[in-house]
């Protein structure tokens, strides 16, 4: 186990505020991790810990937002795209440049989040029908950035915000939906982990801040009204995208 109270420190803070923000908004905020834990921590030390973490989270978070808050018709097309998504990202990271890609999927989230503010409206709940080919899409390119860059949120928050579906769907949909794709993960990190085990338990010490951070965010949920959390989702939505774009300029411009 760790003994430097500074990682304590830093790491409860960052498993917390992930963790809020998977129970308040579905997620969101995990794109924070790597960067924050880094602090403390290798990159790779850093990323393994977080890939762990959010896994332990979506247990917790699949009790608060249960089946019956899943909006199983959109499931039915993102989820297949999650895989795909996934799989692509793995044969592009082997074959291709995906800073390229990842640049302009933060691109576009980006000009949807901008379009939203500047219209200062938001769409009635159920207002628009489930999309095969956007939710196969959004799908898609949320597998993508969640493999390629850990941030899987920015496609898939658009295209349930873009629905208008009510706030305790969006976020229990969100969290069926990156419950797999975090858990299709966890195997290649967890292999990284063998050879680093004690990685493995620096995340089991900062592993009791997940239920803690699931519950207050069900708290901050419940207490937001779905225009008020639906503001917030775009925020951080917005934020999402733009670390997306700056990390890919970046990585293109070294």
């Amino acid at each position: 186990m760790p003994t430097d109270p500074l990682f304590y420190l830093v790491g409860w803070a960052t498993t917390l505020l992930i963790a809020i923000g998977k129970g308040a908004f579905g997620g969101g905020l995990a794109i924070l991790g790597i960067p924050l834990l880094a602090l403390v921590t290798d990159p790779l030390s850093a990323a393994i810990m977080v890939a762990v973490l959010v896994s332990v989270m979506d247990l917790f978070a699949l009790q608060s937002f249960g089946i019956s808050t899943w909006s199983k018709p959109d499931l039915v097309w993102l989820l297949p795209g999650l895989v795909v998504g996934i799989a692509i990202g793995y044969v592009v990271f082997v074959e291709v440049d995906p800073r390229i890609v990842t640049l302009i999927i933060g691109l576009t989230t980006l000009a949807f989040t901008l379009h939203w503010f500047a219209k200062g409206r938001l769409a009635a709940a159920g207002s628009r029908p489930v999309s095969p080919l956007w939710a196969m899409i959004a799908g898609t390119a949320s597998g993508f950035t969640t493999f390629v860059a850990h941030a899987g949120g920015p496609p898939v928050s658009m295209y349930l915000l873009g629905r208008g579906v009510p706030k305790t769907l969006f976020v229990g949909t969100t969290v069926a939906f990156f419950t797999l794709g975090n858990w299709l993960k966890l195997p290649p990190y967890l292999s990284l982990g063998l050879g680093r085990p004690e990685t493995l338990w620096a995340a089991l010490a900062l592993a009791p801040a997940a239920p803690l951070g699931i519950w207050l965010g069900r708290i901050v949920h419940e207490k937001l009204e779905q225009k008020t959390l639906f503001f917030w989702c775009y925020v951080l939505l917005s934020l999402a995208a733009l670390k997306l774009v700056v990390d890919a300029g970046l990585a293109l411009l070294r």
